[in-house]
């Protein structure tokens, strides 16, 4: 009975700590995808907003030409 409670003491641990393992790993993959759909999406925000500042100075630079072409 002491063999078999030592036995089962032992592949208990060793279960355990690949249950902790495969556990710990489910939430890195978690964490990793989580972070880079958190990267996307600042980089979709970033270009939206390059582009909008692309926009606007067109607009500015038209909006200059015509009032200095309607000083003249």
């Amino acid at each position: 009975m002491s063999a078999f409670i030592k036995t089962a003491g032992r592949w208990g641990g060793i279960l355990t700590v690949i249950l902790l393992v495969i556990t710990l790993l489910k939430q890195l993959i978690a964490l990793v995808s989580f972070l880079m759909v958190a990267i996307k999406v600042a980089l979709v925000i970033a270009f939206a907003g390059l582009m909008l500042l692309i926009v606007l100075a067109m607009l500015r630079g038209r909006s200059r030409r015509r009032s200095e072409a309607e000083e003249l």
